[in-house]
């Protein structure tokens, strides 16, 4: 028998300027017939009772899918890091795990390996794909939030390297893995 999976919030980043998307606000963007946001609701909220979502934009449209909204503390889209920074205040449970709005094939069985893994070594799981970390598939400990405002106060704004300066567990994921699609792109929506 699995061991139960620990109490986990869940982030959802839907913070950013869209540049890709001719700054339509991505995780609104609609695909096979919904919102990229609402795909990843419906896999991600059976895992928790509180999800989070990193938005600066379009709340209201937003509310629907979240238990607690955050912003960025900062204007002018800082990126994911300010994101992440905003919900680790927020998080009711001790793992947080972290996705992306733009990624609709996630499925549960990766949160779910990402949070054993994270329980299992007491830190940060990653997922690693082709040799590349990939931050937007992760599972976090609210403790790394203290370095987390560290290094940002200290300049650094890449989400990768300001989570790497702490131990971080990879999960390993096969280069053509669907799961891990980004549609950051008009482009990638007609598949």
């Amino acid at each position: 028998m699995t061991n139960p999976l620990p109490p986990s919030s869940a982030l959802i980043l839907a913070g950013g300027r869209g540049q890709r998307m001719g700054g339509r606000d991505k995780g609104l963007v609609y695909w096979q017939g919904e919102p990229l946001i609402a795909h990843v609701h419906r896999v991600v909220r059976p895992l928790s009772d509180d999800l989070v979502i990193s938005c600066n934009r379009n709340q209201p449209a937003y509310r629907a899918y979240a238990d607690q909204l955050v912003g960025d503390a900062e204007a002018d889209f800082p990126g994911p890091l300010a994101g992440v920074i905003a919900g680790l205040k927020v998080a009711r449970h001790e793992w947080v795990v972290l996705l992306a709005c733009d990624a609709p094939r996630v499925d549960r069985e990766l949160i779910e390996d990402l949070l054993r893994l994270a329980e299992a070594s007491d830190s940060a799981a990653m997922v690693r794909q082709g040799g590349y970390w990939q931050p937007m598939f992760s599972v976090l400990p609210r403790r790394l939030l203290p370095m987390l405002e560290q290094a940002w106060a200290t300049g650094e704004r890449s989400l990768q390297k300001a989570l790497l300066r702490e131990a971080v567990q990879g999960l390993e994921c096969a280069e053509d893995d669907r799961r891990l699609s980004n549609f950051n792109s008009p482009e990638l929506l007609q598949g």
